[in-house]
């Protein structure tokens, strides 16, 4: 019963200090809260909670705000998530519906996420190298040179302009059309290149050169991964909302938003789709920014993560909703991916 009180009133001081950026003291608490018991009682709490290290006085005749581990154990005992309304899972819903493009979808998703979260949101674009290959397309644009098509169950797609060695006649590309596709397609990009390798070594030798120009384009398209670590990022205007408590971090977040390589280690291993991780404060990769937190998760088709999207802020932030957020854009991302 104790236990579960202590917890009542950390969970109280957390959103309180998140709402009003001021300290709480234990008359607020009792007053706003409705906890049952006299200031004196929740004083002792508190007292119990700060020996704990959940919670610190800022200093002397102030009331108490929560530490990075007091976060992290009001974020851990979390039993469920803040609910998305109805109209902001038709927001949602409405926003990535007119996407039409893999481009199109990473800009909206990174303004919707920093809109819903008021942070900093962050999408990375998906990794070519866990995809698919959903379908190649083979047109000719004369008879010495064909372009292909690669698309990805990413929605990505890469196209490529091939000059083939030997005329090329509407048998040989319905032929190429099919071979290619029917090695390629359903396939995760290093089965499919390992695939599409041996497809020369199986046609007729007098058509042996151009099977080998088309295959090496797509061998060469699905090696290309500069996308993998391309991220997006949106919101740093909402970091001014947090006044003078949050200078200090500006200057290096904002230096961090700058540099692709640091914002994907902020996001971490964002691996599943199911997962969302919460790292705070200290438990971050970088000391400078010890005084932010990072809500991410992974994105993709089939449960299967293909990049991680998230939003960072200061360690006083909203975590049920940011979390929720966070979640619901992933979901929607992951369906625009299968449907794709």
């Amino acid at each position: 019963m104790v236990e579960d009180r202590k917890l009542a009133v950390l969970r109280a001081i957390v959103e309180d200090y998140v709402a009003t950026q001021e300290p709480v003291g234990s008359k607020t608490l009792v007053e706003r809260h409705r906890l049952g018991v006299s200031p004196a009682t929740v004083r002792n709490d508190m007292a119990a909670l700060e020996d704990e290290g959940l919670i610190a006085q800022p200093h002397t005749s102030a009331g108490r705000i929560p530490t990075d581990k007091g976060y992290r154990f009001f974020v851990d005992r979390l039993t469920t998530l803040k609910a998305m309304s109805p109209a902001e899972r038709r927001a949602i819903a409405g926003f990535l519906e007119g996407a039409h493009d893999i481009d199109d979808v990473v800009q909206r998703s990174v303004r919707l996420l920093a809109q819903l979260t008021q942070q900093v949101a962050i999408v990375q674009y998906p990794s070519l190298s866990r995809s698919t290959v959903r379908h190649v397309e083979l047109v000719a644009l004369s008879s010495a040179r064909v372009l292909a098509v690669l698309i990805m169950s990413t929605g990505r797609v890469e196209q490529r302009v091939i000059e083939v060695p030997v005329e090329l006649t509407d048998e040989i590309l319905a032929d190429l059309r099919m071979r290619v596709n029917g090695s390629a397609a359903g396939q995760r990009i290093s089965d499919a290149a390992a695939a599409l390798g041996a497809l020369p070594e199986n046609v007729v030798p007098e058509s042996r050169r151009t099977y080998t120009a088309v295959v090496a384009a797509l061998v060469e398209a699905m090696s290309d991964h500069r996308s993998d670590e391309r991220v997006v990022v949106g919101g740093t205007a909402n970091l001014a909302r947090f006044g003078d408590s949050f200078d200090q971090t500006i200057k290096p977040l904002l230096e961090a938003l700058e540099e692709h390589v640091v914002l994907l280690k902020l996001l971490g291993e964002a691996s599943s789709t199911s997962q969302i991780t919460v790292r705070i404060g200290h438990e971050g990769p970088y000391d400078q920014l010890a005084t932010t937190s990072v809500v991410s998760t992974g994105y993709g088709a089939s449960d299967e993560s293909l990049a991680a999207l998230g939003i960072v802020g200061p360690t006083r932030m909203d975590y049920p909703g940011s979390m929720a957020a966070v979640r619901a854009v992933a979901r929607y991302v992951s369906s625009y991916l299968e449907e794709a």
